[in-house]
């Protein structure tokens, strides 16, 4: 490696390492954010659509999670084309051969279970509000929930292709 390919896989490691990092305490802080919020319109006893504002710090905090991660994996795969040789026994390569040989070998990288639990009880404070009128209420606060619940679904499927993906875009600019 020139000593400028070397700083640069230098960083984007690093860059990994960071994010990886990072998406480790925003899943408990988000979680953390989210339950004072909970409990508050629980104790408030407010409207039933009260408790979508905890919901929109529980999405954000997902967000966040899958934005880092889809991040992490990206860049993974740029390290895996333009740094490694293909057939190496090296980290990207044997990292993408670990998650096709052993699927769901390991925590789910979106903490996915954890914001669906935490999007399901979001939902208690509202029950406890006694909605009126019932149907409208629960309309109004039910669907975001089932549409958070759809797009936690959505992010876990895609997130589970995109290694391939990726690979395949980057040797297209690579041998284009």
């Amino acid at each position: 490696m020139t000593p400028r390919e070397l700083e640069e896989y230098s960083a984007l490691r690093a860059t990994i390492r960071e994010r990886g990092t990072t998406r480790v305490w925003i899943v408990p802080a988000g979680l953390v954010a989210w339950a004072g919020l909970t409990i508050a319109t629980a104790v408030l006893t407010v409207p039933p659509v009260m408790t979508l504002v905890p919901l929109l710090v529980l999405a954000a905090t997902f967000e966040t999670v899958f934005a880092l991660h889809t991040g992490v994996e990206r860049i993974g795969r740029y390290i895996q084309v333009f740094f490694e040789a293909p057939g190496e026994c090296t980290w990207e390569h044997t990292a993408m051969a670990f998650g096709r040989n052993f699927p769901g070998g390991g925590q789910d990288p979106l903490f996915a279970p954890y914001f669906a639990t935490a999007t399901v009880l979001n939902l208690l404070p509202a029950a406890l509000a006694q909605p009126r009128p019932f149907a409208i209420e629960w309309v109004v606060v039910g669907l975001p929930h089932l549409l958070i619940l759809a797009h936690l679904w959505r992010s876990r499927r895609r997130s589970a292709v995109q290694r391939a993906i990726d690979l395949e875009r980057f040797e297209k600019l690579k041998n284009s």
